[in-house]
């Protein structure tokens, strides 16, 4: 196999990491928007004010597309580091990390809307809980970043 096809075959690996993590985001903002559409509607109903806040929730899966791109961007930068040096590199690693780290960035952010979901809920109906609704999405994210750094970690 010649060094360009390797490089080719490593930057898919880097692509799927940033199209994985954004179809992960895409379910996970999804779903909490269709949960937050419903609280407000509830408010309405009940002639309250609807707790614009929710926004945080319905954005929060945004961040593992950012995570998608920075492993995207190091993959992709070793794979051209190679490539100008003339070295062969390790693509199926590269594939595979682009593959299974996008994979575990969707999760969590698919993971991270239903509990952006459920927070629209609780909070639409309650008006209490932000916080602690807001630490449970930073536990769901933080998979996502120990993915970001330790799959980088794994091909470095």
């Amino acid at each position: 196999m010649d060094l360009e096809m390797a490089a080719a075959l490593g930057k898919a690996g880097a692509a799927a990491a940033l199209s994985m993590a954004a179809i992960g985001s895409a379910l996970g903002t999804g779903t909490a928007g269709m949960a937050a559409i419903g609280a407000w509607k509830k408010c309405y109903l009940q002639n309250r004010a609807a707790p614009f806040i929710l926004l945080v929730f319905i954005g929060a899966p945004l961040s593992q597309t950012i995570y998608g791109l920075i492993l995207m961007n190091g993959i992709s930068g070793m794979c051209e580091t190679a490539l100008e040096a003339g070295e062969m590199m390790n693509w199926p690693a590269m594939l595979a990390a682009g593959f299974v780290g996008g994979f575990a960035m969707a999760m969590s952010a698919w993971f991270q809307g239903k509990a952006g979901a459920a927070g629209s809920d609780a909070l639409g109906e309650t008006g209490q809980g932000f916080g602690n609704i807001l630490m449970t999405l930073g536990v769901v994210e933080t998979v996502a970043l120990f993915v970001m750094v330790f799959v980088q970690g794994a091909i470095g």
